[in-house]
Order: C-alpha cells, then sequence, then structure tokens
C-alpha cells in the first residue's frame, strides 16, 4: 500500500522490519532510495561505473551458493514453511486476507446518503461499458426525484454506439494526420494497439448527449454484443487497421505525386466515407440501429403512485427538456500528485471530432473529498474514477487498502507512493463508479458508499463500501460543478490554460 513519502529514519525502519542480521542494513538504504525516486528531491548516482554503465558486482550480485543459502533459510524457518505449504496450494489474496480488517466494515450504514440512489443496480456484464453506466447513473436519479420514479435507467447501448462510431472517425482521422511518421513510430503504434474500445471519461459524455441525446432503455435495450463486446471490438479494431494501412497508402502516394506535379485523382474523403459506412453497418448488425438524435421516440411509464404517464419526444429532447442535466457545466477534479495545481488535458485524447477536450482540474485529494461530501449532502450523486482492482474484495464489497497483509505473508511491504505507481505505470484510472454516501465521524470522513455496475453481486447486493484511506490511495477522479467546486478551482476550469500531458500519459486511461 501507499506509503508517505518521507524517509522513514534508520532507527524507525529497523525497529518496524524482522531482524535479519547484516540485512537490516542493506534494507534501509534501498527503503531510503524508494522514498526518494519520485519525490521533490533528486538522487545522485555517486557509484563508479565501469566502461558499459554498470558496476561488475551490480550486473551479477548472486551466484548458485546464494541461491542454495536463500533455499535453505526458507526451509528452516517454520513460518515460511507453513507459507510456502499455504501458498503454493491456494490463492495468495484469501492467505494473506485481513479478515479481523473486512470484518470491521462489513455494515451498510451511512449517516448521509442520496436519497434516490441505487434501483436498479445497473449490470455492464461482460464489456467496458463503467463510464457510461457511472454517467447513465448519476442522470438516473435525477430521473427518478423529478418524475417520482421507483426505477429507472437511461440506455447505455444508445451511447455505446455512436461512441464507437465517433471514436472510429477519430482514429482514422488521427491516422490520416500522422501519415509521414514511419508505422514503427511510438505514435503510429499507440494508435494501432487499440483503434477503439469500450472505455471512456467524462467529457467524452459530455460529447455524446450534447450531439446525441439521451433515451430510456425501454426505447433502445441492450444486445447480445452490447454486454459482451470482445468480439465486436476484435471486429471493429482490425477493420480500422486495415483501413489505416488503405489511407497511409493514399495519403503517402498523394504526396509523391504532388511532389511530381501530377493531379491525384484518388478522392481520399470518399473513401474514408465509404469506410464510415461499413463501420456504421457492422455496429448497427450487433448493437442495433439507435434513433437518430432527432428522430421521434415515446416513453411511457407509471410513477410510484402508480399513474400512467406517456412523453412524446427525441433524444437530444429527452437531454435537453426531459432531464435537463447540465452535463456541460460539470467537470472533473482530479489528483495526480505528479503534477501542480492547474488545468491539464492529454493529447490525442478525444471521442467526437471538433467536441470537448477532456479537462481535468488537479488539485489536492481533500478538495476532492469536501466536493464530494458536500454533493451527497445535497442529494448529488458522484461520478468517480479509480484504480478499483487495487485492494479490492468483490465478494465483500469492501476498498481497503489493510484488506490484505502482504508482510504477514511474504514480510515485505508494498511501499509505493500514489505519485510513484503513477510514475511507474502501477496505478491509472481503471473503473468509473458513483459515490451515493459518506459516513461522518466528527466532520470527516471515515468510509464511502459506492454504487457500482456489475449487478447485484456479494454481501452489499452491487455496492462497495470504500475506507477513506482507500479513498486517499486509489480515487483519481470526481465530477462536480461550480457551486462544490468553489470559485478558485472553477477559475481554472474556466481559463483553458491546459498544461498538456503526452497522449501515452496515465491520466489519458479510459475508465
Amino acid at each position: 500500500m501507499g506509503q508517505n513519502s518521507s524517509k522513514l529514519s534508520k532507527a524507525t525502519y529497523v525497529a518496524a522490519t524482522p531482524s535479519n542480521d547484516a540485512d537490516d542494513e542493506l534494507i534501509y538504504k534501498l527503503q531510503s532510495l524508494l522514498t526518494t525516486e519520485g519525490s521533490d528531491e533528486e538522487a545522485e548516482d555517486k557509484d563508479a561505473d565501469d566502461d558499459d554503465g554498470l558496476p561488475q558486482d551490480l550486473k551479477n550480485p548472486m551466484d548458485v551458493s546464494d541461491l542454495k543459502g536463500w533455499k535453505d533459510e526458507i526451509y528452516s524457518d517454520p513460518v515460511k514453511k507453513l507459507a510456502l505449504n499455504c501458498m503454493t496450494g491456494n490463492d495468495i489474496d484469501k492467505i494473506i486476507a485481513n479478515t479481523q480488517k473486512i470484518n470491521v466494515h462489513n455494515v451498510d450504514l451511512f449517516n448521509n446518503t442520496v436519497k434516490f440512489e441505487g434501483h436498479p443496480i445497473t449490470n455492464q456484464k461482460s464489456s467496458g461499458r463503467c463510464w457510461l453506466f457511472a454517467s447513465t447513473n448519476v442522470f438516473k436519479e435525477f430521473m427518478k426525484s423529478k418524475y417520482n420514479l421507483e426505477d429507472f435507467e437511461f440506455s447505455q447501448n444508445h451511447l455505446f454506439f455512436y461512441d464507437k462510431l465517433e471514436k472510429s472517425n477519430w482514429f482514422l482521422n488521427r491516422i490520416l494526420e500522422s501519415y509521414d511518421e514511419d508505422i514503427d513510430s511510438r505514435y503510429v503504434q499507440f494508435l494501432l494497439q487499440l483503434p477503439e474500445n469500450d472505455g471512456g471519461q467524462w467529457d467524452m459524455i459530455v460529447n455524446l448527449v450534447k450531439t446525441y441525446g439521451l433515451v430510456p432503455k425501454a426505447v433502445f435495450p441492450d444486445s447480445a454484443s452490447s454486454i459482451n463486446s470482445s468480439r465486436l471490438n476484435y471486429f471493429v479494431n482490425n477493420k480500422l487497421r486495415e483501413y489505416a494501412m488503405i489511407l497511409r497508402n493514399l495519403k503517402r502516394e498523394q504526396l509523391a505525386q504532388s511532389e511530381k506535379g501530377d493531379s491525384f485523382k484518388v478522392d481520399i474523403v470518399a473513401i474514408k466515407k465509404k469506410m464510415m459506412k461499413s463501420i456504421h453497418t457492422i455496429l448497427s448488425l450487433t448493437l442495433g440501429i439507435p434513433p437518430g438524435p432527432n428522430d421521434p421516440i415515446v416513453w411511457e411509464y407509471k410513477d410510484k403512485f402508480g399513474n400512467y404517464h406517456r412523453i412524446e419526444s427525441t433524444p437530444l429532447g429527452f437531454y435537453n427538456e426531459i432531464l435537463g442535466f447540465k452535463a456541460d457545466e460539470h467537470f472533473s477534479l482530479i489528483n495526480d500528485p505528479r503534477n501542480t495545481e492547474g488545468l491539464y488535458t492529454v493529447d490525442k485524447l478525444g471521442n467526437i471530432e471538433g467536441g470537448k477536450p477532456v479537462e481535468y482540474v488537479n488539485t489536492s485529494i481533500d478538495y476532492l473529498k469536501k466536493a464530494a461530501i458536500d454533493m451527497i449532502k445535497a442529494n448529488t450523486p458522484v461520478f468517480f474514477g479509480s484504480d478499483v482492482g487495487k485492494f479490492e474484495d468483490v465478494q465483500k464489497g469492501l476498498l481497503d487498502v489493510g484488506s490484505w497483509d502482504y508482510d504477514l505473508g511474504f514480510g515485505v511491504q508494498m511501499e509505493l507512493t500514489k505519485k510513484q505507481r503513477l510514475l511507474t505505470g502501477s496505478s491509472q484510472m481503471t473503473h468509473a463508479m458513483v459515490l451515493t454516501g459518506v459516513h461522518l465521524i466528527d466532520g470527516k470522513p471515515v468510509r464511502w458508499k459506492v454504487e457500482n455496475s456489475w449487478g447485484e453481486y456479494g454481501e452489499h447486493k452491487g455496492y462497495f463500501v470504500m475506507t477513506d484511506e482507500w479513498f486517499d490511495e486509489y480515487v483519481f477522479q470526481i465530477v462536480t460543478n461550480a457551486t462544490f467546486a468553489g470559485p478558485k478551482l472553477t477559475s481554472i476550469w474556466l481559463s483553458k490554460k491546459y498544461n498538456v500531458l503526452p497522449y501515452y500519459d496515465p491520466m489519458g486511461a479510459l475508465a
């Protein structure tokens, strides 16, 4: 788990670490180096290197006798022998699970919750659409409150269809822009690695709803390929790679002809349009044909009092008038300890050409918590992005950095800080969910209630209990607005003075 980046004193570290004779001194030095890298301090390497840059003893710090000694040490230690027997025959998580810590949080009690949370607990199934579910789960709470509904769900498949269509166009445009780069360049390989995928970010939602609107799930339900998207993604991505090769060759031929003074007779725009038509056909036949932004739709429903209602609208009308939620007035606060406070975006990240860029206001974790607490108190659910796979117990419905005791099982701890995990590729936003509750003691958050989109699994029936310590380490983003962010952070967002992160930055990860 993450630790404070300040150095531990030698006495403190050795006292807290199981003694192993002369190894204490070496381990302490290694731990001191760890806390220096990725902090504001810069370590200086004063070791004398040989001609190829590495000292001889560093190249090969062990030999066969070392291996035998290490093995004998394990066999001579009864505790390590027990661990060997346990861990070679069982899942590591089960062996090092901190059951006493888990049971402390096995409760469903929060003194601040969103009034219209849940109902239904949604299920993205075998797809990477969590960001679409998290955003529509936020929208549905406002629908339920506004129209006195027991249950309501927006169509994620409707947004899924148009996002994939737009991302395909986005990818082909980036390919055309980079036609003069070698195909094995880092950037072109980055594009080709995953031309489009299921994931996304809040500002991509803004682009989708402002362009295509929203429809109830009853109007455009899921299909077999939306709930299990791997085969569809395989097909679409390989067609896009095929189209990328064609477009690159055409652009290069166009340049060659131009340099010779010859005219280029091939209409690249028309060819790209045919490519997009093929992608549209693939999506239509697998996801269904969704209503266009101005197509008529009918929503019929009964309120919680049993009264029947019928509303005629369009997808754009449903978003703008029926829901009436101003998605473009909401923005992301992030906690990225690598960077200073300010407005950030990520190069080449987007879904709709000419749409809103992905925007992040980077600030301290305390500002994220304050905004989230104030939103929950105001009956406003909170879209957030996190690294959900870390210290996650799905069955218990628990997110807690103390859930597993690596020190108990292996005699070593997880020492990387949040900043260092970002620097080394250990952590990034992998999943979007919704905060619907917080438990406060003396005004300070202790645990958070999280509405997920994996169906009614586990002991909390589709919810996670998230400790405040887990929030510190693995929550990177919340979505809020000027009311809750405050004037300082709002002015940073409104300035549009971007710090541009490279396209491969972990903040470009799609939840």
